[in-house]
């Protein structure tokens, strides 16, 4: 995998401010969501939360909180946990939004491995019923074949539901430094897929 320095490159110009929305994890030094945050030039990212990080509502807070400091047209990049966070707050709140990258959201009927919060926490910190109305917003929804977190079919099913356009990119696991990602720059290419959208009057 190509190491990207970053030191020689210009910054990538967008019309919309890019608010990254990362999972539970938060903010992972190799993660492409981390490495995509220095290339751009318009862009914020959601902060850790530091109370009650697994409670969906204080996560779509943190989410509210960063797009009330943004003026004009917002292009939501989400990987993960941060998918379901972006559905609840789309769900929640009422703002133009230009559109939204939404990668491997996992299925919180599927059974996750040990080292993951359980269904039942998962529920009573507010995470599922999962909102399942169309996005107000355009949207393209990132699926895996063999990710651990959810099976492309139900994947799938969200995009129907979200009217998200589906892209299939095979066999890429959880899209994450575990799985070999690292830089990805597709995500630059959504994005500017994203940011050419003619929003109507």
């Amino acid at each position: 995998m190509a190491k990207f320095t970053g030191v020689e490159m210009e910054k990538i110009q967008t019309k919309a401010t890019i608010l990254i929305i990362p999972g539970l994890r938060d903010h992972v030094p190799e993660h492409w969501q981390t490495i995509l945050e220095t290339k751009l030039a318009k862009v914020r990212s959601v902060p850790p939360v530091e109370t009650n990080k697994l409670n969906c509502e204080n996560r779509v807070a943190a989410i509210q909180a960063q797009l009330e400091q943004i003026q004009g047209p917002v292009i939501l990049v989400a990987h993960s946990a941060g998918v379901l966070m972006t559905i609840h707050w789309a769900a929640k709140y009422q703002r133009p939004i230009q559109g939204a990258l939404l990668v491997v959201p996992p299925d919180l009927n599927e059974s996750w491995p040990e080292n993951y919060p359980s269904p039942t926490v998962l529920h009573q910190e507010g995470w599922s019923p999962l909102p399942d109305q169309e996005l107000p917003f355009p949207s393209i929804l990132v699926a895996s074949t063999n990710d651990h977190l959810a099976r492309y079919e139900a994947v799938s099913e969200m995009a129907e539901k979200w009217g998200s356009q589906l892209v299939n990119l095979g066999e890429v696991g959880h899209l994450n430094p575990a799985s070999g990602f690292g830089y990805w720059p597709l995500a630059e290419q959504f994005i500017q897929q994203l940011d050419q959208v003619e929003q109507p009057a």
